[in-house]
């Protein structure tokens, strides 16, 4: 399909915080794509991600973390607190999207950006047996305490890719992460020409390197070992 089924959702996280999404319906989807956005941003981070995966027979939800804010348009959810929260209270707010997925009886990929790619290790760690692949673009140790990703990574044994812009210190930081992790599907792509986290998808963000990295993604994606939905 050309273009997904947009649908506003609401989500109401175990401590009561009231998060406020967005749902891409594919016709016949393969599975389902939790797409977590980068500091400072919202569920608009995905406006042409999401119809894209779409069309590729992937229904997503695209969510507004309680961290963030209008890098690419408003976030309600962290409106309505009238602050922005710290990275590691966003954990709860991933967690209620993975919930909300469940109950679609599909095969769960999560998808994070920047310090969302990091909280993905964490909540594949603790929920592996909901999750079936993971996308991390850009992540690095975001979360505060030294190692604290990797060692979640460690714990992930699911299909994993990770991305990242150009620059040699987060090629590196992605690399660190995804060596810890004994996945036997682990996928490392360095671009050419990338940005930051899923900014790198983002044609008006990213002309150069856009095409080449959605190329990849979901050369990744289409490979998947998924279980029947």
């Amino acid at each position: 399909m050309a273009n997904a089924d947009a649908e506003a959702v609401k989500l109401q996280t175990a401590d009561d915080v009231s998060i406020s999404a967005v749902a891409y319906e594919a016709t016949k989807p393969k599975a389902i794509i939790l797409l977590f956005h980068q500091a400072g941003s919202s569920k608009a981070e995905y406006t042409t991600i999401a119809p894209k995966l779409a069309s590729s027979a992937y229904t997503s939800l695209a969510i507004d973390q309680r961290s963030g804010g209008t890098l690419f348009g408003p976030n309600d959810t962290v409106a309505r607190l009238s602050k922005s929260a710290s990275y590691a209270e966003a954990k709860a707010d991933l967690i209620a999207a993975l919930d909300w997925a469940a109950k679609r009886h599909l095969p769960i990929i999560l998808w994070g950006s920047s310090y969302s790619a990091a909280l993905i290790f964490e909540v594949a760690a603790d929920h592996e047996a909901q999750v079936s692949a993971l996308l991390a673009f850009s992540p690095g140790e975001y979360l505060g305490t030294s190692s604290e990703v990797a060692r979640a990574a460690a714990q992930v044994h699911v299909p994993i890719y990770v991305t990242s812009s150009s620059s040699a210190d987060e090629v590196g930081a992605a690399r660190t992460i995804l060596s810890a992790s004994s996945a036997r599907i682990k996928t490392q792509f360095v671009p050419k020409y990338g940005v930051h986290g899923s900014s790198t998808l983002i044609e008006t963000r990213n002309p150069k390197g856009a095409a080449e990295n959605w190329a990849h993604v979901l050369l990744f994606l289409d490979a998947l070992p998924l279980p029947p939905s």
